[in-house]
């Protein structure tokens, strides 16, 4: 099955004093907003790093989304992890496996994120057992 649309991000940078005063790594609350086929509210975290090389850089987060995915109600975690080398991007968002509960247990997938003049943009690619 297939899911897109649009979403809203803000990220609120987090206290990192574990980080002892190391400011190449960063801490950050995710609180998204999704439209489209996932109509859906996404709380996460985020730990993200640069490199002395402009352009390069890492991030891993995870995420909890709530709400309705093809009309089924639910929530399900999001696994990100994404690297920029030089300025080239590489992402890989999965669903976290059994994560999905009530109508979306068994969920499975990937999703991708586009932007576009400001904007972003959700794929999601995505099975549905029958468990749920």
């Amino acid at each position: 099955m297939h899911a897109h649309g649009s979403f809203e991000v803000k990220m609120t940078a987090q206290h990192a004093e574990e980080n002892v005063g190391d400011a190449s790594i960063g801490h950050m609350a995710l609180d998204k907003r999704y439209h489209g086929d996932l109509d859906a509210k996404g709380l996460g975290q985020m730990l993200a790093t640069r490199t002395a090389v402009d352009g390069s850089a890492g991030y891993v987060a995870m995420e909890r989304v709530s709400g309705t995915l093809g009309g089924r109600h639910g929530a399900f975690n999001l696994l990100h992890s994404g690297t920029m080398t030089r300025g080239a991007p590489s992402l890989s968002i999965s669903v976290v496996p059994d994560s999905g509960t009530e109508e979306l247990e068994g969920l499975a997938g990937t999703l991708t994120i586009t932007i576009a003049d400001g904007k972003h943009f959700y794929d999601l690619e995505y099975t549905l057992s029958d468990a749920g």
